[in-house]
C-alpha cells in the first residue's frame, strides 16, 4: 500500500487520542491517513497505563481480557508522614491496561474503518497554502513525501510539533509540566490497589506511583513539577524510593517524559485540530490523559466530518470542536487546575493534616470528586471557592 496524494484527513500520532479521531473519520465516511513515527504501534509506553472503569467502558462497553493487565479495586494514598488515606469497595472500579495491546487494537480498529495507517512515517512539516494547513511533508522508510489534506490532526503528544508548526503555543511554563520518570519492576509484592506515596521529600509538588501490573510486577514512577526540579532529577529521586520500597525487585522496563499539567489554550487553527496530550487535555491533578485524549479524537473526528461537508475548514467552522471539549474536558480539566494549585502550595505540614482527618474513613467513591468531597466535609477551612466546584449538584 502507498500514500494517496491527497486525503481528506491526516492524523499525525497513532496513541489513544490519533487512533480515535481517525476511527471516528473514517466511520463518518471520509478519507483518512493515519501516521505513526515509531515502527510499533503503542511502544514505547509513556504513562503508568491506569484508567477508571466508568470512564473506559463510555468508549468500550465490551472490554477484551487481552486489553486488561490489572483491575483495580482501589487506591491506598500516603501522606509524607506515612498515614493512609483508602479508597476502595472491594470490586473493579478501575483498569491497568497493556497499552502495547490496546494502542495497536485501536489503530487496527482505524484501519478497519477505512483509515490507511502507516508506521515509521514521520511528519517533518505541514504543508501551508494562503494561511491554511493543507497537508503535511515527511519521511517514510528513508523517503520524503508530501501529501496534501483539507484537515490535519496533531496528536503527536506533549512536544506537539505539528502545533508549533501551525503558529500555535504548545509552550508550557515549569508550573505547568511534570517530569516523569518510570520503571517497570519485577518480583515485588503486589496486591489490585494503586498506591500514591505524597511529600515533597519523595517527590516534590508531585508524587509517586505504585500501579499493579499483574502478579510480582508493578510500573513504580514519579512525577515532579519542572517548577520543582533542582539538582535531583526525577530519576534520583525515584532511585532513592525504589531502594528503599522495592530493593529486592528487578527493573526490567525504562520510560520518562514530559506530562501537562496546564488548562488547554488554543486548539484549532486554519485546518488544524490538536487532541489528547498535543492539546493539554492530561488531567492536572491524576496526570491521566488516556481517556480525554480518546474523547477529544472522537470530537474531531466527528468536527472534522460536518466540516468537510459544509466545505468550512477555516479557524470559524473548526471552532466547534473546541465548543464540544469545553463542556466536557474543560471543566473537569479546570477543576483539577485549580485543585493542583492548592495542592502544590501546600506544605508537608497540610498534606499531613488532611490526611489524618480522613484516615479512618473507607472512601468508597473511588475519584478525585470522592476524595475531595470527603476532605471539604472534615476541612472548612478548605477554601469555599474550591469546595464549590466539588459540590454534589
Amino acid at each position: 500500500m502507498s500514500l494517496k496524494n491527497k486525503y481528506d484527513v491526516i492524523v499525525v500520532g497513532a496513541g489513544p487520542g490519533g487512533s480515535m479521531t481517525a476511527k471516528t473519520a473514517a466511520e463518518k465516511g471520509l478519507n483518512v491517513l493515519l501516521i505513526e513515527k515509531r515502527q510499533e504501534i503503542g511502544s514505547p509506553i509513556r504513562c503508568a497505563e491506569g484508567v477508571g472503569e466508568k470512564s473506559f467502558k463510555k468508549f468500550f462497553p465490551v472490554i477484551k481480557d487481552e486489553w486488561i493487565s490489572t483491575k483495580m479495586v482501589g487506591v491506598r494514598i500516603y501522606s509524607p508522614d506515612g498515614t493512609l488515606v483508602e479508597m476502595s469497595d472491594n470490586r473493579a472500579v478501575g483498569y491497568i491496561l497493556e497499552r502495547k495491546i490496546f494502542d495497536r487494537d485501536l489503530a487496527c480498529m482505524a484501519a478497519d474503518a477505512g483509515a490507511d495507517v502507516f508506521t515509521k512515517t514521520r511528519a517533518t512539516d505541514i504543508i501551508i497554502k494562503d494561511n491554511f494547513v493543507k497537508g503535511i511533508e515527511g519521511i517514510r522508510l528513508g523517503e520524503r513525501f508530501k501529501v496534501e489534506a483539507d484537515i490535519v490532526v496533531g496528536a503527536d503528544g506533549v512536544e506537539s510539533k505539528v502545533g508549533r508548526w501551525a503558529g500555535i503555543d504548545t509552550t508550557l511554563k515549569p508550573k505547568d509540566i511534570e517530569s516523569g520518570a518510570e520503571y517497570l519492576i519485577s518480583g515485588i509484592p503486589v496486591e489490585d490497589l494503586c498506591e500514591v506515596y505524597l511529600g515533597n521529600d519523595i517527590a516534590p509538588a508531585g508524587y509517586v506511583w505504585a500501579f499493579p501490573k499483574g502478579k510480582n510486577r508493578a510500573n513504580v514512577g514519579i512525577g515532579i513539577l519542572g517548577s520543582k526540579i533542582g539538582e535531583k532529577r526525577p530519576f534520583d529521586y525515584l532511585n532513592e524510593f525504589v531502594k528503599k520500597k522495592y530493593k529486592n525487585g528487578k527493573i526490567i522496563e525504562v520510560i520518562y517524559g514530559g506530562i501537562p499539567v496546564s488548562r488547554p489554550t488554543k486548539t484549532f487553527e486554519n485546518g488544524i485540530m490538536l487532541v489528547g496530550d498535543a492539546a493539554r487535555f492530561t488531567d492536572p491533578i491524576t496526570g491521566g490523559g488516556i481517556t480525554n485524549a480518546m474523547e477529544s479524537g472522537i470530537y474531531a473526528g466527528e468536527v472534522a466530518a460536518e466540516c468537510i461537508e459544509e466545505e468550512d475548514f477555516s479557524e470559524g467552522g473548526l471552532k466547534k470542536y473546541e465548543k464540544r471539549w469545553r463542556s466536557t474536558i474543560g471543566e473537569e480539566n479546570n477543576r483539577s487546575y485549580l485543585l493542583k494549585e492548592f495542592f502544590i502550595n501546600l506544605p508537608d505540614g497540610g498534606l499531613n493534616a488532611l490526611a489524618h482527618s480522613i484516615n479512618k474513613i473507607n472512601i468508597t467513591e473511588l475519584s478525585v470528586k470522592g476524595l475531595m468531597r470527603t476532605l471539604i466535609d472534615k476541612n472548612p477551612w478548605i477554601p469555599a471557592k474550591l469546595a464549590k466546584l466539588f459540590k454534589k449538584k
